[in-house]
């Protein structure tokens, strides 16, 4: 059935429907809006706000400024001290480019509610967005001072001191992470492509660590064999004790050949010599051997 098609009954409920299951559709929300619901919005009722809300959220997604401020409008005039509605409105002016505006917005909210995470996240989605990466960690560290459990807030808060190339306050932040995580593969792979990317040779058998955790708990992925790789060659060309080197080379072997039987299986062609070779050439033709 066409979205213009509906009754008006049936656009409240599809609209219901998908604020239950939480599910976006952006461009369905306006269609259905603007062909059952925009001339009978009195009818909606109790639902009225909530449903205004939604279509609010689902214009500025598809760039329809123009609803969205009609939504807004009504929104404001129901609710003009509603914190909830003040977050919408920074959004439209986020939406519009109006930085300061937005920020002086959610900063009277955050004065009136300051244990309103959203406006907070949202603040720094908007310095972050200015290119003022400093002030957004700034931000998001206090942030994090109240409310230290938010992974998200710790995820993206070591996305922030990448951007910044400041690698050890990122490997903090993705470790404790891994505190709330301690079985997430991903986790590990990431914490030891940061302390690769530290570099020197503590940090190389840290991240070897790490890659070999998350190897550990998802053997087939190939971004923590790759690090596993390349950890273990710096290891064998490095001036460390014989005994370490060997069993460094070896492992490299094992983790090129595990490489080699992951790519021939997902691509159902054999690799053979041919796939490590080119493996090898990709990273340098880097040199290991297992005598």
């Amino acid at each position: 059935m066409m979205n213009e098609d509906l009754s008006f009954s049936e656009a409240r409920d599809v609209l219901r429907k998908w604020r239950d299951d939480n599910e976006r559709k952006s461009d369905e929300v306006v269609q259905v809006f603007e062909y059952c619901l925009a001339d009978k919005v009195k009818k909606l009722g109790n639902e009225k706000l909530i449903i205004l809300e939604q279509v609010f959220i689902a214009s500025l997604d598809c760039g329809r400024i123009k609803l969205a401020e009609d939504c807004i409008r009504v929104l404001i005039s129901e609710f003009p001290e509603s914190l909830r509605i003040m977050k919408l409105k920074s959004m439209l002016l986020e939406a519009l480019e109006r930085y300061d505006d937005a920020l002086d917005v959610l900063e009277s909210i955050i004065k009136r509610d300051e244990t309103n995470a959203g406006p907070r996240k949202r603040k720094v989605a908007i310095l972050k967005a200015k290119g003022q990466i400093g002030d957004a960690i700034k931000e998001m560290c206090d942030y994090l001072k109240k409310f230290m459990s938010d992974q998200e807030a710790w995820h993206e808060l070591c996305n922030l001191y990448l951007m910044e190339g400041d690698y050890n306050k990122a490997a903090f932040c993705m470790e404790e992470v891994l505190l709330h995580n301690p079985y997430s593969h991903l986790i590990h792979q990431r914490l030891g492509d940061i302390r690769y990317t530290i570099g020197g040779q503590d940090n190389i058998e840290i991240a070897k660590s790490y890659y070999a955790q998350a190897i550990k708990l998802n053997g087939n992925n190939l971004r923590a064999l790759y690090g596993l790789y390349l950890c273990c060659n710096h290891i064998a060309l490095s001036k460390a004790q014989i005994a370490k080197r060997k069993e460094a080379q070896k492992l490299a072997s094992w983790a090129l050949q595990k490489i080699s039987e992951i790519t021939e299986k997902s691509t159902g062609k054999s690799s053979n010599l041919t796939g490590v070779s080119a493996l090898e050439a990709a990273f340098g033709n880097l040199d290991i051997k297992t005598n």
